[in-house]
């Protein structure tokens, strides 16, 4: 006999209508990964699962236990209750929440579990919610840092990828998909070496606060090399949260509209 599953921490990354009185979640789990979940009666007016299944908030999910040793494609909830965590998230910070969450389901393999990524994750959205123009996007870059080192997708960033050599504190270069990091060509994103070697040092010793100091260093160019090596592994796929974002900034920008948030807000 199996034994009984245990509650397991997780975020809901999204949710869809399947009936009248039930949801779909695609959530976010520790001890999982990224799975479908089957939430019966959720929509329900006197559920107890209703005010529970919010997004950006830590739940204690319990999952059906598959029957038999073939895998399945989606789980049933059985129960879930909010674990804590930082207030909603509003405004510029909710796109950037959502950002995240299109992240991770575009480029996470459902089933595959990523202690460390989720641990990142559920301490990024508290420097969200702070709306801090430095901590917010050093927060953002740290984690698409750690998203990219999780899946296999980043390089060492101490050495070079074309000669493996250590970096040069003071030498600045840049970084390329298909071949990592390189010296410095015109034209490019520069990120001086000191940067780059902190934070491959915060990555090897596990530092989310590091990773994010380090980032902050380099915010402009780390931005600009990240949405590149993003967009490079997303291939044909498009992240409609950064779209819609930008609509909207373009919608408040009208002459008789409050001003718009600045375009760093933009993950």
């Amino acid at each position: 006999m199996k034994p009984r599953s245990a509650p397991t921490p997780a975020f809901v990354l999204h949710r869809y209508d399947w009936s009248e009185t039930s949801l779909i979640l695609d959530l976010f789990t520790r001890e999982r990964g990224r799975v479908t979940v089957a939430a019966k009666g959720a929509k329900r007016p006197y559920s107890q699962l209703r005010p529970v299944l919010l997004p950006f908030q830590r739940l204690m999910a319990l999952l059906s236990q598959p029957k038999g040793e073939e895998p399945v494609d989606i789980f049933t909830l059985r129960s879930a209750e909010w674990a804590g965590g930082a207030p909603m998230l509003q405004g510029a910070a909710l796109f950037s929440g959502f950002y995240l969450n299109e992240l991770l389901i575009k480029l996470l393999p459902r089933g595959d579990a990523h202690l460390v990524l989720f641990d990142a994750y559920a301490h990024t959205l508290p420097a969200l919610s702070l709306a801090d123009p430095t901590l917010t996007p050093a927060a953002l870059r740290a984690f698409e840092v750690v998203l990219l080192r999780e899946l296999g997708l980043l390089p060492q960033l101490d050495r070079t990828g074309t000669r493996d050599q250590q970096l040069d504190e003071a030498a600045l270069y840049m970084l390329r998909p298909e071949l990592g990091v390189l010296p410095y060509a015109h034209g490019d994103a520069p990120i001086r070496g000191a940067t780059l070697l902190a934070m491959q040092q915060a990555l090897d010793q596990g530092d989310l606060p590091a990773l994010q100091a380090a980032a902050a260093e380099a915010l402009p160019a780390l931005k600009l090399t990240l949405r590149q090596w993003l967009h490079y592994h997303l291939g044909s796929a498009r992240l409609r949260t950064r779209e819609v974002m930008l609509a909207s900034q373009q919608l408040v920008e009208r002459p008789d509209a409050p001003a718009a948030a600045p375009e760093d807000s933009v993950p």
